[in-house]
């Protein structure tokens, strides 16, 4: 499978620090935050990465990151052109892709580690991962039925019917980029990730994987901070 990285956005919550520079640049605890989901996907062994970010800050990550040779990976940098949503961004890696299913990541998510079965690979479903939080309010909700499946997700619900967010990784087939074509911008403006997953959902080709280990989005100052002590206090463990 092939990785993709997604990294665009206007880090409008991390302002002023994002006047300067793409916030997935900026440091989580002991390195740019993107590292973080360069090594998420090397856990899936994949070696094959492309990474979508805005125009202005391109040169940026191509200084810091190079070939990806000292990463051990092959980096291919696409630009999203306007801030048009996760599921647009996703879009411009159909052709990187090239018919084979790959592993989506949010560049601001950092995750302590990430087990998925051999069986949720090679099938032809797609997978979210979900984490049981204090703040699900914040993300797409899991929502269950009596039998512990995922029947919907809810975007940025009030008062969520779960504590089980939906993190920033993903899996999809091959023909995700044929829905996404058939998408209408949301209120926001943008191609919502979370219609593309309700999309599986809804035809039963959807899986749900919870996280072990920490999860942190790091989107914002608190978030951000609490990213840094949760992989601080991992690196320093004896």
């Amino acid at each position: 499978m092939k990785g993709v990285i997604l990294a665009g956005g206007e880090g409008t919550r991390l302002q002023p620090c994002t006047f300067a520079t793409n916030k997935h640049l900026l440091p989580v605890y002991n390195k740019p935050m993107i590292f973080h989901p360069i090594e998420t996907l090397k856990s899936f062994g994949i070696k094959d990465i492309l990474i979508v970010t805005g125009g202005k800050y391109m040169g940026d990550f191509m200084r810091l990151l190079g070939s990806g040779n000292n990463h051990g990976v092959n980096l291919t940098y696409k630009i999203q052109d306007g801030a048009l949503g996760i599921a647009h961004a996703l879009l411009q890696a159909e052709d990187f892709a090239h018919g084979e299913k790959i592993v989506v990541i949010l560049g601001d998510n950092i995750f302590e580690k990430v087990e998925v079965s051999k069986d949720t690979l090679d099938n032809d479903n797609a997978a979210i991962f979900i984490k049981e939080v204090n703040d699900a309010y914040r993300f797409g909700v899991a929502v269950f039925d009596e039998d512990g499946n995922v029947v919907e997700i809810e975007e940025k619900p009030k008062e969520p019917k779960s504590k089980f967010a939906v993190t920033g990784l993903y899996i999809y087939p091959p023909d995700v980029y044929d829905f996404i074509k058939t998408l209408e911008q949301s209120a926001r403006g943008e191609l919502e990730i979370t219609d593309v997953n309700n999309h599986y959902i809804k035809n039963k080709r959807l899986i749900a994987v919870k996280v072990d280990g920490f999860w942190s989005d790091a989107g914002t100052f608190s978030s951000l901070l609490r990213a840094s002590n949760l992989v601080s206090s991992m690196e320093e463990r004896p």
